[in-house]
């Protein structure tokens, strides 16, 4: 059985990445649009999933400059504007777990960041995510 976890986590990164193309935009209406377009609504028994989903993406959505402020605090020979759009969306979304989600264990957060950037990003994705997500880990424990 799939872990609906990681499934609100790859709908909740799929947000954040189209508002990364329609910047202002609000997560409700970015929803709307995705399934006026034909993205199909999920099924009575992924709604955990996709209140879990809705709830990361409009808190990161929230918090968008102070997420950009840690991100790019930890970014090292980078500027936040260079690295990928799947990178910042999935930076931004764990960053985000990492503060506000007490339920969900900081480990968890850069492990399925790491995992969703093996599927989506480039091949430096994976590593580039595991070492700022470890910096902030680490800031955030001492």
């Amino acid at each position: 059985m799939p872990d609906p976890r990681r499934a609100s986590r790859e709908k909740a990164f799929a947000l954040l990445f189209e508002l990364s193309f329609q910047p202002g935009e609000s997560i409700a209406s970015l929803l709307e649009h995705a399934v006026e377009g034909g993205c199909p609504p999920a099924a009575d028994n992924d709604a955990p999933a996709d209140s879990l989903a809705l709830r990361l993406a409009e808190t990161a959505a929230a918090h968008l400059e102070g997420l950009d402020e840690i991100i790019a605090g930890r970014l090292k020979g980078w500027k936040l504007n260079r690295i990928s759009r799947v990178s910042h969306a999935l930076l931004r979304l764990a960053v985000c777990e990492m503060l506000w989600f007490d339920g969900i264990p900081v480990g968890a957060s850069i492990n399925e960041a790491v995992e969703l950037a093996k599927i989506y990003g480039d091949a430096d994705a994976p590593k580039f995510i595991n070492g700022v997500l470890g910096s902030i880990a680490r800031e955030m424990d001492g």
